[in-house]
């Protein structure tokens, strides 16, 4: 018998390591913008890790919407979900009141229509449930007398609530909860996972979604409603991956697998806490339990500061160095490549528009059209052409990039020195030579304000790349959100907004250089005057 179970556990090894071997990219384990599935996405990358597989993170993509769709089309493998949400938010299925009360019928109902219609497997249920949790603090609730949705929905005319924009547009959010329960609120504020509960104790909002796992619902002891009309449907977490990964790299099923059954609600509960409340570090907290359940060898320790508690700000992001530098690399990189590419087109395009200025002021209304779409939205409509990562990001930033610089550009040759064109033109100089030779040059500074402008909107928008899993300084801004942890959020914002002066900066000074030779003298004089009057001054 021995003999027997060391054959399987050894073909088992083998096994993985040979899917580890065939890996023709790193499989990428992704996660939404909220504790819990940042956790779960760590415990997959470590595990798939210590079997030899090469790990991708894409750490909080985005909404389901955004999530599923990018596993939809294989650019992620894997991330954690929840049945109800498959359920309800993806297949948009209704069952019986019997069968939607099973979470067994629920998880195989679910896990064959994802099978047929997407292609994508279930691994089997981690071990718990986390549903939502509609909560008010004790003072609401004895005011008011809540104890159910139904006395909730009593007197939601009376009340504000705070919701996460993921549940006010859901059919098992919101939506479901005005039509079965009547749920009307006075007010509705979409809110951030990470703000809503301090918008709660705050007074700012009077009731919030949370997650029936969160740690945050003990620290702030709210009171969680009862779903009296039973209308959540089960949420049992399990791993949702890829028809690649499932077809290609079975090995990594194998080790995903191992976790499935081994983590309860209680057991998650507490480690919701010690990443929420206590602001352990994700990778510290993961790598923990998956040695204490016996999966793998030792925990891994990551190279941040031991919680936001035990360090001062600066310590914090001294611990943190190597990271933040590496982001600000992979932030300067996205940043420069966009608006290269933005700078090859949208000059040209400018230069062109002189010639054709019958339809200058239409092009670049069109261009200027695409600044008033929001950030967040135009990389999620990248995501099912070209996928999630670095690709979709440098589309949306070129975008963004290119009306300044063509409105720079045209603005700058139409408005030239009329008086020097008019000398070329008595020349005898063609109007192509006169471009090139004369409304160009007198141009420069204007084009290269347009191209400042430009790079300091991208290096902005560049944060909003983490989000389609681009990168960049955006992941500690987007992380920090998600684990209501403002020294991570600042860990992100204020290297951007050095970036972003620094950048300006340097362009100034390329502005400076590029302007015709008479305005550059024009500039020293006019600097030099204004020292010597100060010196003056002080004398």
């Amino acid at each position: 018998m021995r003999l027997k179970i060391a054959t399987i556990v050894g073909l088992a090894a083998a096994t993985t390591v040979l899917g580890a071997q065939q890996q023709s990219r790193p499989i990428v384990v992704a996660s939404k913008p909220f504790g819990e599935s940042y956790l779960l996405a760590e415990m997959f990358s470590q595990l798939l890790e210590s079997r030899g597989f090469r790990v991708d993170r894409k750490p909080g993509l985005g909404a389901t919407e955004i999530a599923f769709g990018a596993l939809r089309t294989n650019a992620i493998d894997v991330y954690p979900e929840y049945t109800g949400t498959g359920l309800v938010a993806i297949l948009h299925d209704t069952l019986s009141d019997s069968v939607a009360a099973d979470p067994r019928a629920v998880f195989a109902h679910v896990a064959r229509r994802f099978a047929e219609l997407y292609h994508v497997r279930w691994l089997p249920s981690l071990g718990f449930q986390n549903t939502y949790a509609i909560a008010v603090t004790r003072s609401t609730a004895s005011r008011y007398h809540l104890r159910t949705l139904s006395d909730l929905a009593r007197e939601s005319p009376h009340l504000t609530a705070g919701f996460t924009a993921d549940f006010i547009g859901r059919s098992d959010g919101l939506v479901g909860l005005a039509r079965v329960y009547g749920l009307k609120p006075r007010a509705v504020r979409p809110l951030a996972p990470a703000v809503k509960y301090q918008a709660l104790a705050s007074g700012a909002v009077d009731v919030i979604d949370g997650y029936s796992t969160d740690g945050l619902l003990a620290r702030y002891d709210l009171v969680t409603l009862i779903d009296d009309k039973h209308f959540f449907p089960p949420y049992e977490a399990a791993a949702l991956v890829s028809g690649r990964l499932d077809s290609q790299v079975p090995g990594a099923i194998a080790a995903l697998e191992l976790l499935s059954g081994r983590l309860d609600e209680a057991t998650m509960r507490q480690l919701n806490r010690r990443v929420e409340v206590d602001g352990e570090d994700v990778a510290r907290v993961a790598g923990r339990e998956l040695t204490a359940l016996g999966l793998t060898g030792v925990a891994r320790e990551a190279q941040a500061a031991p919680s936001a508690q035990q360090s001062n700000f600066l310590k914090y992001l001294w611990d943190r160095r190597a990271t933040i530098a590496a982001l600000t690399v992979q932030h300067l990189e996205l940043v420069a490549l966009a608006l290269l590419a933005a700078v090859i087109v949208a000059v040209p395009l400018g230069l062109g528009l002189e010639r054709t200025r019958r339809i200058a002021e239409p092009t670049i209304g069109a261009l200027g059209v695409l600044q008033t779409i929001p950030s967040i939205a135009l990389l999620a409509f990248m995501i099912p052409l070209l996928g999630v990562g670095v690709a979709p990001a440098l589309v949306a930033l070129w975008l963004y990039a290119l009306y300044p610089i063509a409105r720079g550009t045209y603005t700058g040759v139409r408005d030239a020195d009329p008086d020097a064109v008019a000398a070329a033109e008595a020349l005898g100089t063609t109007p192509t030579q006169r471009l090139l030779w004369v409304r160009l040059p007198l141009a420069a500074p204007v084009i290269m304000a347009g191209i400042r402008t430009a790079a300091v909107i991208t290096v902005g928008a560049a944060t909003l790349a983490a989000f389609i899993g681009a990168g960049g300084l955006g992941e500690p801004i987007v992380a920090g959100l998600a684990l209501a942890d403002t020294r991570m959020i600042l860990s992100g914002a204020l290297p951007a907004a050095a970036l972003a002066l620094a950048v300006d900066g340097v362009l100034a000074i390329v502005e400076r250089l590029v302007a015709p030779a008479h305005r550059r003298k024009q500039f020293w004089r006019r600097r030099t005057r204004g020292s010597n009057s100060t010196a003056a001054r002080v004398a």
